[in-house]
């Protein structure tokens, strides 16, 4: 088995892979699994500080976005799209898809996205059914200020959906206090359940823009009002992965009695970034670093299918490329949820610094003991 120190899927705790064993029983008719849902929604959102409904859906994290877009988005609906990266501007694609016309804002890919030049930018564009922004960018690791951006989408009565698959719970995530409308979540990040369920926060404005269209949503599976009463009614519009969500409800319970949850994120993700400079490597951003992951440019005394290949089989440890414009650039850390602790990232730190050294990139210190003594100051 590989040590998985990727940004996504990220390792599993026991206690999830033992609650997903659990004696399953019929989701479909079973009222107390009903209540078992809802609870658990709750505490999502919960956790996310908001009094918004959070809605669980059977499907990756892609799935939570396409059904922020499809069940928004009318034909000829105006929608702004926030791209610094590739998963930003890949909303246009979902808004195309339902019969919306995209509008893209586009910013600097090594930089997080400049708020004040957005504001200035919404003085004179502001016709928007609604806009869509990624906190963390995965591909580059680019984190955007959610607290600013979404508030400043908000003055102009325009609705927020927001993409924090990667960064919610490795960074802060105030819901109500931004003003997000759709929230995206994903059950492999920082949460640490495995892969296969998306979970939504879902606000009243939102619910609103859905009930008033003119057209019905181009979709059942990516409908999000299809659960609307759901649990008056004792009825989900299609059964339930149960087993996920007795799991998923397990990495939430982890979440919600971890009290240093973002200050471990923060002093890991800090020593990993002054770690790779100290030994001489180059960070791939300029700034608007994620406490998530960290993303490094490949040296050019060799390539990233020769680190990754050298880590997976000598070390037994999985780190991750990237793709698009992005392939064979960049290696990707993932330090996110369960992959968040001392003793795996000074592992992993450490192999990277022999695969390195044995790849011919001269490195002027050991990445693990960086790491080490960066995490003391």
């Amino acid at each position: 088995m590989y040590k998985i120190m990727t940004p996504g899927p990220t390792q599993v705790p026991e206690n999830v892979r033992m609650a997903r064993s659990l004696a399953c029983t019929n989701p479909d008719l079973d009222e107390n699994f009903v209540s078992f849902y809802k609870e658990t929604c709750e505490l999502i959102s919960s956790l996310l500080h908001t009094k918004n409904e959070t809605l669980i859906l059977s499907g990756e994290g892609i799935l939570g976005l396409e059904a922020a877009c499809a069940s928004l988005t009318e034909p000829g609906d105006k929608v702004l799209v926030l791209d610094n990266g590739i998963y930003g501007r890949g909303f246009a694609d979902f808004v195309t898809m339902y019969g919306g016309c995209p509008e893209i804002f586009h910013a600097d890919e090594l930089h997080a996205l400049p708020a004040d030049e957005l504001a200035a930018f919404l003085k004179e564009h502001h016709d928007y059914a609604y806009a869509t922004v990624v906190h963390c960018d995965t591909p580059s690791g680019v984190l955007n200020d959610i607290h600013r951006i979404c508030p400043l989408l908000k003055e102009y009565g325009i609705l927020t959906v927001v993409d924090s698959v990667s960064g919610m719970f490795g960074e802060d995530v105030r819901v109500d206090d931004a003003g997000i409308d759709i929230l995206c979540g994903g059950s492999q990040k920082a949460v640490s359940a495995p892969p296969g369920l998306t979970f939504l926060t879902v606000s009243d404005d939102a619910k609103q823009k859905m009930k008033k269209r003119k057209t019905p949503i181009a979709s059942f599976y990516a409908n999000l009002s299809v659960f609307e009463g759901y649990y008056e009614k004792k009825w989900f519009p299609y059964t339930m992965p149960i087993s996920d969500i007795y799991g998923l409800r397990a990495a939430f319970d982890n979440i919600a009695a971890d009290k240093e949850l973002l200050s471990r994120h923060a002093r890991i993700g800090e020593a990993t970034r002054a770690a790779l400079i100290d030994v001489g490597l180059s960070l791939h951003l300029k700034d608007g670093y994620s406490n998530t992951v960290t993303v490094f440019d490949v040296p050019k005394e060799t390539t990233a299918d020769a680190i990754l290949t050298t880590m997976r089989d000598k070390h037994g440890i999985m780190l991750a490329g990237s793709f698009d414009d992005l392939a064979g650039k960049v290696i990707r850390i993932g330090h996110m949820g369960a992959n968040a602790n001392i003793a795996d990232m000074t592992v992993t730190m450490t192999a990277l610094s022999d695969t390195l050294t044995s790849l011919g990139v001269p490195l002027t210190a050991d990445l693990g003991l960086s790491f080490m003594q960066h995490l003391k100051e």
